[in-house]
C-alpha cells in the first residue's frame, strides 16, 4: 500500500505577497520630508513678500539679497524676516512639543498646555505686566519661560507624590487641577487691574506681529535645545509605545525618559508661547497629520512635525495678513479655524476615542 507524504513547504520559497522593501518606505519617507521643507521655503518666501503694504515681489527679492537702506528694505528686513523666522521657530517648537506630549502620555487628543505649561506661560506674563508693571515682549519672555517650567515642577511633583510614580494619568489629572488654579489666578488679577488686562489681552490672542529678532534670539538657545532632546527620544519612545512594561524589558530607562520629555516639552512650548503668546490646534493637529503620512515610528514623526508645523503656522500668518488687510487676523484666531475642522475629519478618518 503506498504511503501518503505531506508535502512539506519549502522555506525558501517566496511569499504569495512580497512585503514593501523597508529601503523603499525609508526613500519615501525621506522624499516627503524632502517635499514639506520645500514647502517651508515657499510659505517663508510668502511671509516675506506679504504684508499690509504691497511690495512687488521682485522688489522684495532685490531687497532680501541686496539691502541699500530704503524704505523696502527696512520693512523687509527690520519687520518681515524677523516676524517669518520667529514663525518657523514658535511652529517648529509647538509642533515638536506637542508630538513629543502624545507620545509620553500615550493619549491622541494630548496637546502642549495639558500638563499646564500654556497657563503657567501665561502666569508669568501676568505677574509681569500686573505687578512689576513690565510692557514689553522682550521684558516678560523671560517670566513667561519661568511660569513655564515652575508649573511643569509642580505637576510633576504632584503626579508623583506619595510613593508612587508619574504615569502619564496622574501627570494629566495633576496637570488639570494646576492649570484650574492659574486660570482662577490670572482671572482674578486680571479683572482687578484693567491697566494689565488690556495689555494682555494683545498677548494672550497669540501673535506675530511686532516681534524683532531679539525676541528670536532670546528663545533660539531653548528652542535648541529642546529639538535636540526630543529627536534624539525618537527611539526610547517608540519602546514606550508598547507599554512601560514592555519598554523596561527593551533597555529603556523609562523614568528618565519621562523626565528628558517633559524638559523637552517646557523648553520647546515655554519657548513659543512666552514669544507668540498661546496658539491653539498646532501642537494638537501637526502630530496627526504626521502620523497619518508616515505611521506609528516615533522618529519619523518627531522630524515631520517639526517641518510641518511650521508650514501651517506661517501659512496661517499669511492668511490672517491677507484677509485682514490693510490690517491683520492673528495667527493664533486663524489657526484654530483651521485646525478645529482639520482635526475633527482627522478624529473620524482614525475613529480617535474622544474621553
Amino acid at each position: 500500500m503506498p504511503v501518503e507524504t505531506q508535502a512539506v513547504p519549502d522555506e525558501d520559497a517566496a511569499p504569495a505577497v512580497p512585503p514593501k522593501p523597508r529601503g523603499t518606505a525609508t526613500a519615501l519617507r525621506s522624499a516627503g520630508l524632502l517635499a514639506v521643507l520645500g514647502a517651508l521655503v515657499l510659505v517663508g518666501l510668502l511671509s516675506v513678500w506679504t504684508g499690509t503694504r504691497g511690495i512687488p515681489f521682485t522688489a522684495t527679492w532685490s531687497a532680501l539679497w541686496h539691502p541699500d537702506g530704503s524704505e523696502t528694505s527696512v520693512i523687509i528686513h527690520d519687520y518681515r524676516i524677523p516676524r517669518t523666522v520667529l514663525g518657523l521657530l514658535v511652529g517648529a517648537a509647538l509642533g515638536l512639543s506637542g508630538a513629543l506630549m502624545q507620545a509620553l502620555t500615550r493619549n491622541p487628543l494630548a496637546e502642549p498646555g495639558l500638563l499646564g505649561i500654556s497657563l503657567g506661560s501665561s502666569t508669568g506674563v501676568v505677574t509681569a505686566i500686573a505687578f512689576l508693571g513690565i510692557g514689553s515682549v522682550l521684558g516678560y519672555v523671560w517670566f513667561a519661560l519661568a511660569g513655564a517650567a515652575l508649573a511643569s515642577v509642580v505637576v510633576y511633583l504632584l503626579g508623583s507624590s506619595g510613593r508612587k510614580v508619574a504615569t502619564p494619568d496622574r501627570l494629566v489629572v495633576a496637570g488639570a487641577a494646576v492649570t484650574a488654579v492659574l486660570y482662577a489666578f490670572n482671572s482674578a488679577v486680571l479683572l482687578l487691574n484693567p491697566r494689565a488686562f488690556d495689555q494682555f489681552r494683545f498677548w494672550t490672542v497669540g501673535s506675530l506681529a511686532g516681534r524683532y529678532l531679539d525676541v528670536v534670539y532670546v528663545i533660539l538657545p531653548f528652542v535648541a535645545v529642546g529639538l535636540l532632546v526630543a529627536l534624539l527620544l525618537g527611539p526610547a519612545l517608540n519602546a514606550l509605545a508598547l507599554g512601560d512594561q514592555m519598554g523596561r524589558a527593551l533597555g529603556v530607562n523609562v523614568h528618565r525618559t519621562r523626565i528628558l520629555g517633559a524638559v523637552g516639552v517646557v523648553l520647546l512650548c515655554g519657548a513659543a508661547t512666552a514669544a507668540a503668546g498661546p496658539i491653539a490646534f498646532v501642537g494638537l493637529v501637526v502630530p496627526h497629520i504626521a502620523r497619518f503620512v508616515v505611521g506609528p515610528d516615533q522618529r519619523w514623526v518627531l522630524a515631520y512635525s517639526t517641518a510641518l508645523a511650521p508650514v501651517l503656522l506661517v501659512g496661517a500668518d499669511v492668511v490672517g495678513r491677507v484677509i485682514g488687510a490693510p490690517g491683520e487676523v492673528q495667527v493664533g484666531i486663524v489657526t484654530a479655524f483651521i485646525g478645529a475642522p482639520v482635526f475633527l475629519a482627522l478624529c473620524r478618518r482614525r475613529k480617535l476615542v474622544m474621553l
